[in-house]
C-alpha cells in the first residue's frame, strides 16, 4: 500500500549539487554533505558498541549440544551485516536509518532459542522470521498497520523512544545502574554505584554538559564534536591513570590497529532444522515472539527517527515506507544467514539525525565505517561508551520535544500516549510501549462507544499484543514449559 500523496522520497528529484545530491535529495531536504557526513559518523560512534556486545552475548551461550560460537568470527559477521544492510538502506530507502544486530533479539536467540536446538537451527529460525516479515511487507500488511496508527500515538512513540534512548545513554555510561539486591530495597536502580565515582563517570558528565551547551549555542556538529572531544579526553585520562572500569570498549591506543576478519560463520544456518529439535508449536511460538518484537521495534524506530528528522509527509507517514520495511526484513534474513542474529533498524540513528542527517547519504558513511571495522576494529572501537552516551541523552531531549503536539485534554488519546511513552523506558522495550499504547487505545475507544473510529488493523494488532504479553502463561497452559 503506497501513499497516494506525494512524499519527499517519491517527489521528482531536485538539487543543483550534482548526481549524488539529486539522487539522495540532499539539498531538497535542507541538508548538506557536511551534515550528512557528520551524521554518519555520529550514528556509527553511538552504535559501534554492538561490534563488542553482540559477540559477547552470542558467544557466552551454549546451544543444545554444548557448542559455543567464536567471538572473533561473530565480530566479523556483525560488522559485515551492519555495513552491507546500512548501505542498502541508504541507497534503497534514502533515510538516515542504520542497521545492525538487534539488542534484545540476540539475547532471546542466545538464551532462549539456542539451548533448545543447535546454533545453525537457531539462526535458521531467524532467517524464517525475516522471510515472514518480508512477506508481510510484500502483501502490504506491515505498511498498512503503520498507516493505521493515529497521529497522537505516532508522536507518543517518538517521545517514548526519546526517553528510552536517553535512559540507554545513562545506563551505558554507568550513570544509572541496577541495585545488586533490588528485592530488598525500595528502588530498582540507583545513581552510579550509589554515588558518582571514577574518571569514566567524569568523562560522561562533562560530555553531557559539553553536548547540551553546544546544542544551546546551535553549534554545527555539536554531537560529533562532543564525541570526538570526550574520546580524546578519555584516551589521555586512560594513558595517565590506566583505568580498568570503562566497560565494553576502552580508550586504549591499540598495539595493532589491524585485525584480520574471519568469515567462517557465513551461511551456517539450517532453515528448517528447528522442526527436528522441538515441537512445531514451540517453533510457531518462538517465531511469533521474534516477529512481533522485530516488527514493532522497527516500526517505532522508523516513525520516531523520521519524525525527528521532519521527514513525515503531510499525513504523518514515512516516505518510501514499503522499501524501508522490506530492507529491514531483508536485514533480519541477512543476520540469520550470517549467524550474527537478526539485524534491525537502530534507534541510535537518531544521533545522526540530531547532527543534521536527513538522507541515505549518511548511511554510506556509517556503513563505510562498519566496513572499515572488519579490518580496523581495534582503532574504531576505542570510543568508550562514556564518550558516546552523552549523544543519546541529547537526542532524547530533542525527541522529547514532540510531546507538545499531543492533545493532553483528550483522555482517549492522552492515556494511550502516556502509556506508550512511559512503558518504553520503564520496561526497556520499544515493543512493550507500543503494545501498551495500542491495547489502551482500542479498549478506551471501545468503552466510550467510539469503536468505529479505530482501524480494524489496530484491533487485530491489539489482540496479537495480548497474546504477546500473555505468552508465558499460554506456554504453560499448552504444556510447553
Amino acid at each position: 500500500m503506497q501513499n497516494s500523496a506525494t512524499s519527499p522520497a517519491d517527489a521528482p528529484p531536485t538539487g543543483t549539487g550534482g548526481p549524488l545530491d539529486r539522487f539522495f535529495r540532499i539539498t531538497e531536504r535542507g541538508s548538506t554533505y557536511g551534515r550528512e557526513i557528520r551524521g554518519g559518523f555520529a550514528t556509527f560512534f553511538t552504535m559501534a558498541y554492538i561490534l563488542v556486545l553482540n559477540p559477547i552475548i552470542l558467544s557466552s551461550a551454549k546451544d543444545k549440544f554444548g557448542e559455543q560460537l567464536d567471538a572473533g568470527q561473530l565480530a566479523t559477521v556483525t560488522a559485515l551485516v551492519a555495513a552491507v544492510m546500512t548501505v542498502i538502506m541508504g541507497v534503497g530507502g534514502n533515510l538516515p536509518l542504520a542497521l545492525a544486530a538487534g539488542l534484545g533479539i540476540n539475547a532471546v536467540v542466545a538464551f532462549q532459542v539456542a539451548p533448545l536446538m543447535g546454533w545453525d537451527d537457531a539462526m535458521g529460525l531467524i532467517v524464517l522470521e525475516g522471510l515472514l516479515i518480508c512477506v508481510l511487507v510484500v502483501t502490504g500488511l506491515r505498511e498498512a498497520v503503520m498507516h493505521a496508527i493515529p497521529q497522537p500515538l505516532k508522536q507518543a512513540i517518538s517521545v517514548g523512544i526519546g526517553l528510552f534512548i536517553a535512559f540507554i545513554g545513562f545506563v551505558d555510561a554507568g550513570f544509572v545502574t541496577r541495585i545488586p539486591d533490588a528485592a530488598n530495597t525500595t528502588v530498582p536502580v540507583q545513581l552510579g554505584t550509589g554515588a558518582l565515582t571514577g574518571w569514566p563517570m567524569l568523562v560522561f558528565c562533562l560530555g553531557v554538559l559539553l553536548t547540551i551547551v553546544l546544542l544551546a549555542r546551535k553549534v554545527r556538529g555539536a554531537i560529533l564534536i562532543s564525541i570526538v572531544a570526550m574520546t580524546v579526553v578519555a584516551v589521555i585520562v586512560n594513558e595517565l591513570a590506566d583505568i580498568k572500569s570503562w566497560g565494553l570498549t576502552s580508550p586504549s591506543l591499540p598495539d595493532k590497529p589491524f585485525a584480520a576478519p574471519d568469515f567462517a560463520l557465513l551461511g551456517n544456518f539450517d532453515l528448517f532444522g528447528s522442526f527436528g529439535q522441538v515441537s512445531v508449536l514451540t517453533v510457531v511460538l518462538l517465531v511469533f515472539t521474534l516477529v512481533l518484537s522485530d516488527f514493532f521495534d522497527t516500526m517505532g524506530t522508523v516513525v520516531g527517527v523520521t519524525a525527528e528528522a521532519g521527514l513525515l509527509d503531510e499525513r504523518g507517514q514515512v516516505p518510501g515506507l514499503g522499501r524501508v520495511l522490506l530492507i529491514d526484513g531483508a536485514a533480519a534474513v541477512a543476520g540469520g544467514a550470517a549467524s550474527s542474529s537478526s539485524a534491525t533498524t537502530y534507534i541510535e540513528s537518531a544521533a545522526g539525525v540530531g547532527e543534521g542527517a536527513r538522507t541515505g547519504f549518511a548511511n554510506l558513511i556509517t556503513g563505510g565505517l562498519f566496513a572499515l571495522a572488519l579490518f580496523l576494529a581495534p582503532v574504531l572501537t576505542i570510543v568508550p561508551l562514556q564518550a558516546a552516551a552523552p549523544a543519546l541523552v541529547a537526542v532524547g531531549f530533542l525527541m522529547m520535544t514532540q510531546v507538545r503536539h499531543i492533545d493532553w485534554d483528550r483522555y482517549d488519546v492522552a492515556v494511550p500516549a502516556f502509556l506508550t511513552i512511559v512503558v518504553m523506558p520503564f520496561t526497556y522495550s520499544i515493543t512493550n510501549g507500543i503494545g501498551a499504547g495500542f491495547i489502551a487505545y482500542v479498549v478506551i475507544k471501545g468503552c466510550l462507544g467510539k469503536a468505529r473510529e479505530v482501524h480494524w488493523l489496530l484491533w487485530g494488532t491489539a489482540v496479537l499484543f495480548l497474546v504477546y504479553f500473555a505468552i508465558d502463561p499460554l506456554e504453560q497452559l499448552l504444556g510447553i514449559k
